[in-house]
């Protein structure tokens, strides 16, 4: 059976068709997310419902494969405000929206009120409330994921997985429901379930997080590892219970689970950063340069013993917005780039390991996202720190496929999600 997954995120949506019975993606279909709207307000990051929508039916419109279930992600922590009839009546106010973080009461931000943080939904929910910006027809809140879903399905009320309304902060992980009262919360299921059919009677699958797809599509192993290094950078793993550890979040996974996320909020932009650097030294000499990509890969291609030591918490963290990044251990000698270089990639591994308290030391590491795809030096920075080689899948959208699987499960395809998640092939 073929099932298709959909993955919804800031800048692309991508669908695959992934063949149950052999793991291998059938086909895929992706396109830019241009939905971004432009705003007076610098805090202000939203994105078009109906233009995100019209791309996914644009993308099921190019689909070739037959397949028998849908399942979708998405990207986390944003909010869309729907009527009754199902319709959106807002623009999605996405995880970057920084309206959360101004100030509130008692000298409080508005998420710092909830113990939540800015950009996640009951955040931007609270403010909107506030300062009288909920549009008058709004029934529900939900996930863009989960909108997306319910409209495939003509649904009028959405539903939403643990893993989609933790996402939205204030949510208790003992009863899998919000500890704060807001009428316009959707009902939340911790199982992988069918919520409808399409108007051709095809299953669609409750909307799961694209950090918990992510991890479904990539890793087979009950103790693996997940590093993910894009523009952010993330490391995941699953636990038993949640409790939490100062630099990571617990997240829901199965209802049983749970997926403890470190997140990096540079990341592989750390290393675009110094890429920036060096072209704003070339331009002030009167040399305009379009890449200086090409110039540090040539300085990373060979082996060198580095010793700069780069923290690169440019963006501070989560928890703490006011660390800053730095660079330490620099002699005359070594006050070079070749070193920045190699300082950078592998301060971006470091801070993602000492957000890692493993309960037993996993075989099973893979790496995802386009930063470690197109700069191999970062293996064995992996290999320095976490002492095993890493793996990577065979296919780039894990979160699509993650979705598949859940879509299988729900659909009797597969007896669970862990059975779903050894048909995930990897490569060194």
């Amino acid at each position: 059976m073929n099932i298709l997954g959909i993955d919804i995120g800031t800048t692309g949506i991508c669908a695959v068709v992934l063949n149950s019975e052999s793991g291998t993606v059938v086909e895929t279909v992706s396109e830019p997310n241009r939905s971004f709207v432009e705003s007076s307000s610098d805090f202000e990051k939203i994105q078009d419902t109906a233009v995100i929508y019209d791309t996914v039916l644009c993308i099921l419109s190019r689909i070739k494969s037959d397949y028998g279930c849908i399942g979708l992600s998405g990207q986390m922590h944003g909010i869309v405000y729907t009527d009754k009839n199902g319709n959106a009546v807002s623009p999605l106010f996405t995880w970057q929206d920084g309206r959360g973080g101004k100030l509130y009461i008692d000298g409080k931000t508005y998420a710092g009120f909830l113990g939540s943080f800015p950009g996640y939904g009951l955040t931007t929910a609270l403010y909107n409330e506030v300062n009288n910006l909920v549009p008058g027809e709004a029934e529900y809140i939900c996930t863009i994921a989960d909108y997306i879903a319910m409209k495939l399905c003509g649904n009028t009320k959405p539903v939403m997985h643990i893993t989609c309304a933790a996402s939205l902060g204030c949510f208790d992980f003992e009863t899998n429901r919000f500890s704060v009262d807001n009428k316009m919360l959707a009902d939340v299921t911790s199982d992988f379930t069918i919520i409808g059919k399409t108007a051709a009677g095809i299953p669609v699958c409750a909307a799961i997080g694209d950090n918990q797809a992510s991890f479904i599509g990539s890793v087979p192993s009950e103790d693996g590892i997940l590093l993910n290094i894009g523009t952010g950078a993330q490391i995941s793993y699953l636990k038993d219970t949640p409790e939490s550890n100062e630099n990571a979040e617990i997240r829901p996974f199965d209802g049983k689970r749970f997926l403890v996320a470190g997140c990096s909020l540079c990341g592989g932009r750390s290393f675009a950063m110094l890429e920036r650097f060096c072209r704003e030294i070339a331009l002030a000499a009167g040399a305009e340069i379009s890449s200086y990509y090409p110039v540090l890969d040539k300085l990373l291609s060979e082996e060198y013993d580095y010793s700069v030591t780069a923290d690169c918490r440019f963006c501070g963290t989560r928890s703490d917005s006011d660390i800053k990044g730095s660079f330490s251990d620099i002699t005359e000698s070594t006050f070079n780039i070749r070193e920045f270089a190699f300082s950078v990639l592998d301060g971006i591994v470091r801070e993602l390991y000492e957000m890692y308290i493993p309960v037993k030391k996993s075989d099973c590491l893979v790496c995802s996202g386009n930063g470690f795809r197109k700069n191999p030096v970062l293996k064995n920075m992996v290999r320095k720190y976490f002492g095993v080689s890493p793996l990577e899948t065979v296919y780039d959208e894990e979160a699509a496929v993650g979705a598949a699987f859940c879509a299988g499960v729900a659909c009797g395809v597969y007896d669970n999600i862990d059975t779903a998640r050894k048909s995930i092939i990897l490569s060194e």
